[in-house]
This record gives structure tokens, sequence and C-alpha cells, in this order.
């Protein structure tokens, strides 16, 4: 589809790279010739990720850190210039979300989510975008959001409060920082199956094959549907786009606002055992 080291030029900064969604996207970018830096907090599975990269020939170097701290990101973004030279490309990919009757949540528990999504986002974005305006060199960040981003979604509403500070901050800072050719994309999928989060988000068999019916193409989403995707918005074929949100869920969206709005059919024994298993 794309041709071959569409990407050469590029040095990518991708938090949460180690695992799901934001691995697809880190071997593929790699595949195209991009240079990968990979920010999370755990390590075995960025080493895991960075290694599967060289084996097929590409580079790759990680960080672990928490991205709800400035200094760490601070810390990690000087990590990737010092190991590739340069920076020129933000994927702000970590993310946390879980399930959860809203009058149950903590504040621990919302801060957590906003705190890895919302902050998270900003501190990469804002060490990032002051070294692109500081030495006069363009830039491209890439928000990875959610499709209940402009609906909001019952049941996971700190994810929804945070996704759409997120969406706000493409939007804002695609004009801000447009003078200093900093461009601002955003994804927003829909399901799509991924280790760990989707058995967090998918309470019951039952519950996943409904949502599998429900949907208008029978089906979730393929993890290079969402990868193809966020290459063309990486390369240069998508230089005059810019502050867009693009929702890839396959039109489910537009039947349904709120991916996990039929939840309100859980008994409350079930909501239970969701909620004592998240504690351990």
């Amino acid at each position: 589809m794309f041709a071959n080291r569409l990407l050469a030029d590029r040095t990518i900064f991708l938090t949460g790279g180690g695992t799901g969604l934001g691995r697809s996207m880190a071997l593929h970018f790699a595949e195209l010739g991009a240079r990968i830096f990979l920010f999370a907090r755990r390590e075995p599975p960025l080493r895991e990720t960075a290694e599967e990269i060289r084996r097929r020939g590409g580079q790759a170097a990680y960080a672990t850190g928490d991205v709800r701290h400035p200094e760490v990101v601070e810390a990690a973004v000087e990590a990737a210039w010092n190991a590739f030279g340069r920076v020129d490309t933000l994927v702000n990919n970590a993310a946390g979300n879980f399930l959860a009757r809203t009058e149950t949540l903590s504040a621990n528990a919302f801060a957590a989510v906003v705190g890895i999504v919302l902050h998270g986002s900003f501190h990469c974005t804002q060490a990032l975008g002051r070294r692109w305006i500081a030495a006069g060199t363009p830039g491209v960040v890439l928000n990875i959001l959610t499709s209940y981003v402009e609906t909001g979604s019952a049941y996971v509403v700190p994810s929804a409060c945070a996704k759409a500070g997120v969406l706000a901050m493409t939007r804002s800072l695609a004009i801000e920082w447009a003078p200093y050719r900093i461009r601002f994309h955003a994804i927003a999928p829909g399901p799509f199956p991924t280790e760990g989060a989707w058995s967090r988000l998918m309470p019951t068999r039952e519950f996943e094959e409904r949502a599998r019916n429900f949907h208008p193409l029978k089906r979730f989403g393929r993890h290079e549907e969402l990868t193809h995707l966020a290459v063309y918005l990486l390369s240069p074929m998508a230089e005059y786009l810019n502050g867009e949100c693009i929702i890839l869920d396959g039109g489910l969206w537009l039947r349904g606002a709120g991916q996990f709005n039929a939840l309100t059919e859980l008994p409350a024994a079930v909501w239970q055992q969701l909620e004592a298993a998240r504690k351990k």
C-alpha cells in the first residue's frame, strides 16, 4: 500500500508502545524505515518490541517511566535525542481505562486515568514542541483517542473526560503551533481487540458477542487498519491535513453513541465482580 522506506526520514517518539495498538504501530512504522523510540512504564514489553524491530532490520530504543510526571517525560525525550540525534514525530498512545459505575469511583481512580491520558499527552507534546519551536524545525503529533470522544460513554467517564481533553488540545494547538510548522492529527478508534485491555472492557463473552452483532459491519477492527491510517497521517501525503480527528470504527458511533452504554443492563452482582477484579 505504501512506498518502501516511506518513513525513512522520521524518528518517532511513541508512548505505550510495548503492547496492543502501540506495538502494532511501532512495528509498522519501523517496517517503513522510521526510527522508533518507545516510552512506557513496563520494561519487558518495551524490550521485546524493540528487539523485534531490530530483528527485522529496523532501529529502536526505549525508556521506562510514567507519562504523568513531566520531569520523567523530559528525561525520556532527552534519551531519545541522544539515541537518534533528533525526534520529529510524537504519537501519544499511552492510555488507561476500565469499566466502573461512576458513583463507585475513587478520586485516585479518576485521577489515574486523566493523569495518563490527558496530562501525559500534554507533557509529551509540550516537551517535544518546545524543542521543535526553539530549533525552528517542523514536527507532527498524532493523538490516539477513542470513538466516544465526541459523544461520551457511560461507565468509562474518566477515559471519556480525558480523551475529550486531548481532542481539545489537538484542535487548539493545530492553530497555535501551525506557524511553527507543527501539525496535529487524531485517530479515534472504536473496538480493536488488544491483549489485556480487551478483557477489562469486554466483561463477558456474551457482551462481546452482542457488541459484535450490534456493529454495522458485524466485526471489530484489525490492527493493520489502524496502522495504515496512522502511517498515512504521518507521511508527506497528509501535510495539508491539520487538527482533524478521524473516527475509525466502521460506523459504530453513528449507530449508537457511547460504546459501553449497553452495560446499563448488567446486574449489580456482575459489577461487584468487575470492581473486585480491578482492585486486585
